[in-house]
């Protein structure tokens, strides 16, 4: 059997059973210390499977620290301290500052400080976050119960046709295009849901495998059944414009297309936060699976593994 067979999470499942971890599954591990609770968390981005080198090393270095802070988010904390762990071909040394500006600007942004990491050689240019954050409670991806709604933030798909523009390599986008582009290569983690996240949320995850994968590890965690209405996700104008010239489906790319870096969390109605660009997309109930608009929901986001 070959990983491609099994899948990224097939993996992490059998890697988890070997160490008997109950805490592996989550965006983030809660480490409790004295009163305190930790998350931890780490995500790779690797040249020409996560970034190509002509993407803008600073839009590259603040993806990084964003993704990170994205799963602190979707626990119900804060980002605090990072450590960055370099594999580097023999660049120029203004393409590795440039990371670097980025990376920089991110943590300013967040409000989290890189403390120190590594540096080793390679062949492709690979970047490695650790990153410690802080919640005042932990969400987990287990703790959706019946009766709670299902909510979203912002809006889904945009990061794939972003990535499909950038391949195009063209000269000249169009004003919305390039709006796509910049959600794929600078997404902005959802800080400011953490407090929401951390009061009232049951359950969470971030959106960066495609809805229609993430909401599955909620289902299956949480041991609930998730229904969706599909007229009710949040689609961008800018998506639809997409769409429209290129004879695509927007839904498929909100779907499947990873990389959002949105929220998915269940609480109760009553929790709804007008003041958030949160979109109610569906409920949960007794029983198990994720369906949509009554049919069962495969799930088609991004897997690092999968089979072409």
């Amino acid at each position: 059997m070959r990983i491609s067979q099994i899948g990224e999470f097939g993996l992490i499942q059998i890697l988890k059973d070997i160490l008997s971890s109950p805490v592996i599954g989550d965006d983030t591990a809660p480490v409790h210390l004295n009163d305190k609770t930790l998350l931890l968390t780490t995500d790779s981005m690797l040249e020409d499977r996560h970034f190509k080198r002509f993407y803008l090393p600073q839009a590259v270095g603040w993806k990084a620290i964003s993704v990170n802070v994205s799963d602190v988010v979707a626990s119900g904390g804060n980002p605090l301290w990072v450590l960055i762990s370099l594999a580097l071909p023999d660049l120029e040394v203004s393409y590795v500052e440039s990371l670097y500006e980025g990376i920089k600007t991110a943590c300013d942004f967040y409000n989290c400080h890189v403390v120190g990491g590594n540096l080793t050689k390679s062949d492709r240019i690979m970047i490695d976050v650790f990153m410690i954050g802080k919640a005042e409670r932990f969400v987990s991806r287990s703790g959706a119960k019946p009766g709670d709604k299902l909510y979203v933030s912002g809006t889904l798909g945009d990061s794939k046709a972003g990535l499909e523009l950038l391949l195009m390599e063209r000269r000249h986008y169009e004003e919305f295009e390039l709006k796509l582009i910049e959600r794929h290569t600078r997404p902005t983690a959802r800080i400011d849901y953490t407090r929401h996240i951390s009061k009232y949320a049951n359950a969470c995850i971030d959106i960066s495998d495609g809805l229609s994968s993430d909401v599955w590890h909620i289902s299956r965690m949480s041991n609930v059944k998730i229904n969706i209405n599909s007229k009710d996700i949040p689609i961008s104008q800018e998506l639809r414009l997409f769409c429209k010239k290129h004879g695509k489906n927007p839904l498929d790319y909100a779907l499947s297309g990873g990389e959002d870096y949105q929220l998915l969390f269940t609480h109760p109605e009553d929790r709804y936060n007008p003041f958030l660009d949160m979109k109610c997309i569906g409920s949960v109930e007794e029983g198990s699976g994720v369906y949509l608009d009554g049919r069962e929901l495969s799930a088609s986001g991004f897997d690092h593994f999968k089979l072409a």
